[in-house]
């Protein structure tokens, strides 16, 4: 195919992308199951040989990074509800509970079934954080501004799952680097802690925290309402701070997933009710929305390919158990008397959508894993596609459910 011909099938996918979606809302099929599709569509048509994580890995992660970053900066914005141990602890079950828990029930799936130890806990770290890409439709829908607006979400259900992929794409690393340690013997376990655990995790919310203020004071202080810098509309800022923030935490070896979530987070604290939030996080949703076309449409084509095809029935199972079994377990049991009702925890639990971070993670490390990494983007491609078509399927439905008995008990 010609270069005109591949602008005129990625045209038509795009077009099916943005069209798709709304004229089958009411059948419950979300937009990245539309994307994912387009791409599978356009993966028929054009030379796929160059267009696969495998033959791609710089391109891949870097496309991936880029996305979870961008969609870090969107989360943080819309979150309404102020940080803190009391009314984030939902949040903080599914982090230090329901994740770490459930890294452990997949890595003995799968040591197991045959894996390594070190491939068990990569593919299982790999596959632990939520994603804030894929999710939007059982996350908060934006920031609430205006001198009237109730700066607290109602919804606890989308909060928690909102602000856990806001954290775990972080918190995730670790656990990523651990299975890299194992498989090197490149770290003590001492070092591993107090460095990878500790110190990137430290680093990253300390320069998120003060880029957050800094942007806060230069943005909304007296000053800058004199040089009207929160009323000039320059949502591009969102695009400097998130990049600046996120390249500044990397040069210092922190974590920059949890720095750009910690700074958007920040930014937003500083006066919660200005319609510049509104301006910022309108931005970031668009760009957002084009990266996350992108990697699907780049995933499709992939799927089309042939990546799924050194699939095994190990893989298989651990993507099925991981979906259906493990995170709505474990997710569930670390909700116990949290305070939701048993439908609200029970959603919250099952809705852990595998998506762009997984992907991410696979491309960063997956060098040290040579011999297994056809195998390893099998088993993450078919995890990311089926949850995309599950939770995909099953949120619209779900979330009108729950929010028809929100009503009916308030």
């Amino acid at each position: 195919m010609n270069g005109d011909g591949l602008y005129l099938v990625a045209g038509l996918a795009l077009l099916l992308g943005a069209v798709l979606p709304r004229l089958l809302s009411r059948y419950a099929v979300s937009a990245p199951i539309a994307f994912l599709g387009g791409g599978m569509l356009l993966g028929l048509v054009v030379d796929r040989s160059h267009l696969s994580p495998i033959a791609e890995p710089e391109l891949t992660k870097h496309l991936a990074e880029l996305t979870v970053i961008i969609a870090l900066m969107g989360v943080g914005l819309a979150i309404d509800r102020p940080i803190s141990l009391l009314h984030w602890g939902v949040t903080w079950r599914l982090l230090f509970i329901a994740m770490p828990a459930g890294v452990a029930a997949l890595t003995g799936v799968g040591w197991l079934l045959g894996l390594a130890p070190a491939t068990a806990l990569l593919i299982a770290a790999v596959l632990a954080p939520t994603d804030p890409v894929l999710a939007s439709d059982v996350q908060v829908g934006g920031p609430t501004t205006g001198e009237d607006a109730e700066l607290d979400e109602e919804d606890e259900v989308r909060f928690a799952l909102t602000s856990e992929a806001g954290l775990n794409d972080g918190l995730a690393a670790p656990l990523v680097y651990l299975a890299v340690f194992l498989a090197t013997k490149s770290l003590s376990p001492v070092e591993w802690i107090a460095w990878d655990v500790v110190g990137k995790t430290v680093i990253g919310v300390a320069v998120g925290f003060g880029a957050g203020w800094l942007l806060g004071r230069m943005t909304f202080s007296a000053q800058a309402h004199s040089l009207r810098l929160a009323d000039s509309r320059e949502p591009v800022l969102a695009l400097a701070m998130t990049l600046g923030v996120y390249g500044l935490t990397e040069v210092l070896h922190g974590y920059g997933f949890i720095a750009v979530f910690v700074a958007a987070l920040t930014l937003r604290a500083a006066e919660r009710s200005h319609d510049f939030h509104n301006e910022l996080h309108d931005f970031i949703g668009e760009l957002e929305h084009i990266l996350t076309w992108g990697v699907l449409l780049l995933l499709g084509v992939a799927v089309t390919a042939g990546l799924l095809a050194p699939l095994t029935w190990t893989g298989v199972l651990i993507g099925v158990l991981l979906v259906v079994v493990v995170r709505p377990i474990v997710g569930r049991l670390s909700l116990v008397r949290s305070g939701l009702s048993r439908t609200e925890a029970w959603a919250t639990a099952a809705f852990g959508v595998r998506g762009v971070s997984s992907i991410y993670y696979l491309a960063a490390v997956g060098i040290h894993f040579h011999e297994e990494l056809p195998w390893l983007w099998a088993t993450v491609g078919f995890t990311v596609v089926l949850s995309v078509v599950v939770h995909g399927v099953a949120a619209t439905p779900l979330m009108r459910m729950l929010d028809l008995r929100r009503d009916r008990s308030s």
